[in-house]
């Protein structure tokens, strides 16, 4: 006989299914079809500023794309900008495939704001103190004002973001809004509470899809930032669940702690399991895949809300920013295959390349929904 837990899983399972196969939402502030009241989830997103528009500098007057400042040497920036490339095509492949989407004279941009955005994700994976991050972070915090005076550092990612700033309107204060929530990570990389989640989502990847959305000319819309703002929340989460092997072997629990509390999940049985397990890691793992499975269905619950962003356009995403929401293929891609390993983030099958994706991206591109 199923644990009371399970069957309820087994039902919000269900469900989870029928959502995805109906492509049915629920408008904002109300309880979706599994069951699971996110009313504070989107205050909390809420509580974030989105996109403002128009951008003013301190002094008052409106940023704009700076093509006074001096072009680059056209092989400097040949360099950097397949530096930027390569670290995208190494690092995140499925950015990658989406990139071949944006319009051509686009693409650099995209590349430049997916390295940067790389390069500060990374920083905690390649240092052992904070301080050494602080110092990195720094860096990127100097060379974003460099780069608003005209005299960017020497470094690939750098270079390009100049070039990208010199045709598109980037404002400093997105970028360092990144830097900001990345520095933080450095001394508190595990959240307490599920808000303290969604705010960092918002800060880091709902932050870059504004930035995105700059490169198609349409952020001043107050939609098409509200759909990317989810976009981020779930993009985070779907990141943070396919890596969570990884970070339970850096002994960092990635499930917020009121989750994994609520489901009575043991982090040191997690952490001990990746090394031979112990008498309690089979009832440990199963709390697990019910802390997972919470967490997934707050993912899934903003892609619904951000389908229903276009449900007056049939659920068709405009042509010109369709590129940026294919990145929520590889998202609801992830879920559904969590979905179908019980929920089980340790299945080894979680890691592996899915050779449908380029298909799947391409499909949805074709019909210009996700």
């Amino acid at each position: 006989m199923l644990r009371p837990i399970q069957v309820r899983r087994v039902r919000c399972v269900r469900n989870f299914a029928v959502d995805r196969a109906k492509n049915t939402t629920t408008r904002f502030h109300s309880t979706h079809s599994h069951g699971h009241d996110c009313s504070h989830e989107h205050r909390a997103l809420d509580s974030h500023p989105h996109e403002q528009h128009p951008v003013h500098t301190q002094s008052g007057s409106t940023t704009r794309p700076t093509p006074t400042h001096p072009p680059l040497d056209p092989a400097a920036l040949n360099s950097a900008s397949e530096a930027c490339r390569n670290l995208v095509f190494k690092r995140d492949y499925e950015s990658f495939l989406t990139s071949k989407f944006y319009p051509t004279k686009a693409q650099d941009g995209f590349f430049a704001l997916k390295a940067f955005y790389i390069e500060l994700a990374t920083v905690q994976d390649h240092v052992t103190q904070p301080i050494i991050g602080q110092m990195r972070m720094q860096f990127w915090k100097d060379a974003v004002k460099s780069i608003g005076k005209g005299t960017p550092p020497n470094h690939p990612v750098a270079l390009a973001l100049y070039d990208t700033t010199r045709k598109v309107e980037l404002p400093a204060y997105h970028l360092k809004r990144i830097i900001d929530a990345r520095e933080a990570e450095l001394h508190s990389p595990m959240h307490m509470t599920l808000d303290s989640l969604l705010a960092h989502a918002e800060s880091t990847s709902s932050t870059l899809n504004y930035l995105l959305l700059r490169l198609s000319s349409l952020h001043t819309s107050d939609l098409l930032s509200h759909a990317a703002s989810h976009m981020g929340v779930a993009q985070t989460i779907a990141t943070l669940l396919r890596a969570l092997p990884y970070h339970a072997s850096q002994r960092r629990m990635v499930i917020p702690a009121e989750i994994t509390a609520k489901h009575h999940v043991n982090q040191e049985a997690v952490f001990r399991s990746l090394g031979g397990g112990g008498k309690d890691a089979e009832e440990n793992g199963k709390r697990l895949e019910e802390a997972v499975f919470e967490f997934a269905t707050v993912a899934n619950d903003h892609v619904l809300t951000a389908r229903e962003m276009f449900k007056e356009e049939g659920g068709k995403v405009p042509a010109r920013v369709m590129p940026l929401f294919l990145s929520m293929v590889p998202v609801t891609n992830f879920l559904q295959r969590l979905e179908a390993a019980n929920f089980n983030a340790f299945d080894p099958s979680l890691q592996s390349k899915d050779w449908k994706l380029p298909w799947r991206v391409w499909n949805s591109y074709r019909k210009r929904t996700f």
